[in-house]
């Protein structure tokens, strides 16, 4: 086999100079979300990447996900880069949200089951379907309203996490409705109860503020 008529030699090799630092933020982005198709995710992070869009990338590692040998699906932190990256928009196209959850290496038969859940056509209200992803995380209405407050938040890790409480009543509201057990005056009665808490915090709600209700829904 002839040889080729031309060699390389580090000299003419040109290496952009900002290639180290991509690969550096690429590998921790990829250690901090623990992708379970990295090669999947790749696509979709040099993708995002290019289009100046929104990373497909945990703010932390989720330690206690990440040392799980089996998938378990959609996590918080996935749930909050969906939300960041879908948000923005008050509506998105099925197959963006689809293009988004598959980047993320998340189950299909989880997507679909959710879209059928909410009843959902070609055009999704993002924060519809944002309340469904937190009901698929935690197993009672108030705990995935606990849910939708750690991921909404813009308070450090560790704080109070509060939002707005009209992002809350928006989110219980319609989850409470979908669920069709809750009636309109329950619903009114638990909204009315927080009121005055809401009204001292300048119209926020943190967890603290309502995780009660779950004792109170199961007692006899």
């Amino acid at each position: 086999m002839p040889l080729p008529d031309t060699f390389y030699c580090a000299q003419q090799i040109n290496i952009p100079p900002e290639l180290p630092d991509i690969l550096k933020d690429f590998t921790k982005a990829a250690i901090r979300t623990q992708p379970k198709d990295l090669l999947q995710w790749s696509t979709a992070y040099f993708s995002a990447l290019s289009k100046g869009e929104c990373l497909p990338v945990k703010d932390r590692l989720e330690l206690n996900v990440a040392t799980q040998k089996t998938d378990t699906g959609l996590t918080p932190g996935l749930l909050k880069i969906l939300h960041k990256q879908l948000s923005p928009k008050t509506t998105c196209s099925k197959e963006e949200l689809q293009a988004k959850w598959k980047g993320l290496c998340l189950p299909v038969a989880q997507l679909e089951t959710l879209l059928s859940l909410g009843s959902f056509g070609s055009d999704i209200d993002w924060m519809e379907f944002f309340a469904l992803g937190c009901s698929a995380l935690g197993g009672t209405l108030i705990s995935s309203l606990k849910f939708a407050c750690e991921i909404l938040t813009e308070d450090e890790m560790g704080g109070a996490a509060k939002i707005p409480f009209d992002t809350f009543v928006r989110l219980y509201t319609y989850l409470a409705q979908l669920d069709g057990d809750v009636p309109q005056e329950r619903i009114d009665n638990f909204l009315g109860t927080l009121q005055p808490q809401v009204d001292l915090q300048h119209g926020m709600i943190k967890p603290l503020d309502f995780i009660y209700w779950d004792d109170v829904a199961s007692a006899p």
